[in-house]
């Protein structure tokens, strides 16, 4: 984000009462932790997404050489 928009945004909430600018600044933190949760998820995701791709293939090669055998749950 550019210095301009974040100087605009502090302007806009300089202009609040007090007790609004503490609700709204615990608005945005609570946004930018949440975006910073779904990007560190977005991450790990990438990272692992060849490997689930490989371990599917590797299920849908088991199952149609019949070597695949139902899962039991009780075991987990």
């Amino acid at each position: 984000m550019s210095s301009t928009a974040i100087a605009s945004v502090i302007e806009m909430m300089e202009s609040l009462p007090t007790q609004i600018q503490e609700q709204v600044a615990e608005h945005i933190r609570e946004y930018i932790s949440d975006l910073q949760d779904e990007t560190r998820w977005d991450e790990a995701f990438q990272k692992t997404q060849v490997n689930l791709v490989a371990a599917a293939r590797r299920a849908k090669q088991e199952i149609a050489q019949g070597q695949a055998s139902p899962m039991d749950y009780t075991q987990l």
